[in-house]
């Protein structure tokens, strides 16, 4: 048995477990491409149709065995997802910790121009993906996607957990700001220095020239004509080229506004799929809903990698590892086990 076969193996009796209703057919073929985008570190369909396990040795028919795959409507990324998606935001929120999710758009591909919307988890300095869609657009995928993203993430966390959701700009809206106090999550999402304020006495201004005036902690104000409540809190650190507007949930400080830094893990896990990992900008496929399920690959591959990474590193750990951190860091979870010593060593 190959490693490829042995990792597609541990991965499809991993599966079984989480998803005994799913069709074993189907939990095989995702197995296998998640083992064989592990394997060759890309997404290229014809390249892991030459490192996948079958019989047939015509270039031709692996291609249109992944296709076949990628275009099965009865596999539902979020169905499919979800065990793993519950594990790791039960893992994030032990001991009291809150999970940091994060939302943000990226280009999924270029030839065809895709753009993904990723709801994603921070764990450690990256993120997983827990949620998203793919549009063909050239602009920002709107507020009723994001709420459906959200609700989903949502309905997988555990009891009593509220979540902190951090957005760039483009997130720092009245629809989502109200989202969240309506569904009991805080928040730091930055705003756009154009964005009205509408303070306590009435009076109106925008965000920039609040910060202008050397305003840096907005209490209890509402944004724009949808009153959307919130707070603010504005800091320029030495050598940004501009200054962070955060809206927040609590009562505004400058370490509460620092918080929104830990948005970047998201930066990470896209660096992961696209140009410095698998390369998912390069894929050739037209379709949003198959591209959809490459991502799902993706997340799954991304799920198993971390989780023997930590795994590895409890069980097998190198002299530095061995020593005991300063500090640990609030967003890291504890390490989550493989199904298998074998498909962790052939990972």
């Amino acid at each position: 048995m190959s490693g490829l076969q042995a990792v597609a193996g541990a991965i499809a009796d991993d599966m079984a477990r989480r998803l005994p209703k799913q069709r074993k057919t189907q939990r095989e073929k995702l197995a296998t491409l998640t083992a064989a985008v592990l394997s060759e570190r890309t997404v290229n369909l014809m390249e892991l149709g030459h490192a996948l396990p079958i019989q047939s040795a015509n270039p031709g028919t692996r291609y249109q065995w992944i296709k076949r795959t990628l275009a099965n409507d009865l596999i539902v990324p979020a169905e499919v997802l979800a065990p793993y998606a519950r594990e790791i935001l039960e893992k994030v929120s032990t001991n009291g910790r809150q999970p940091i999710v994060i939302i943000d758009q990226s280009q999924a591909t270029k030839l065809h121009r895709h753009e993904m919307l990723m709801v994603a988890v921070r764990v450690g300095g990256r993120a997983l993906p827990l949620a998203w869609c793919v549009r063909k657009t050239a602009g920002a995928i709107g507020f009723s996607e994001q709420r459906r993203l959200l609700q989903i993430v949502a309905g997988w966390l555990p009891d009593g957990v509220r979540p902190v959701l951090m957005g760039d700009r483009f997130y720092g809206s009245p629809d989502l700001i109200t989202w969240c106090a309506d569904n009991g999550w805080d928040w730091r999402l930055r705003l756009k220095g154009c964005l009205l304020v509408h303070d306590r006495d009435g009076g109106e201004t925008t965000v920039a020239e609040s910060f202008k005036r050397g305003e840096r902690r907005l209490i209890d104000v509402t944004l724009t004509e949808k009153r959307a409540a919130t707070h603010v809190a504005m800091i320029h650190e030495p050598g940004h080229p501009e200054p962070w507007m955060i809206a927040m949930s609590q009562p505004p400080t400058s370490y509460r506004a620092l918080d929104y830094g830990l948005r970047w893990g998201i930066e990470a896990m896209f660096s992961d799929t696209k140009r410095r990992g698998f390369n998912l900008e390069d894929s050739q496929l037209r379709r949003a809903d198959r591209i959809e399920r490459l991502i799902l690959i993706l997340a799954l591959a991304l799920y198993w990698a971390v989780s023997t990474g930590m795994w590895d590193a409890v069980n097998n750990p190198s002299a530095a590892e061995k020593k005991p951190p300063n500090t640990a860091r609030a967003d890291t979870p504890a390490p989550c086990s493989p199904s298998s010593s074998e498909a962790s060593a052939a990972s």
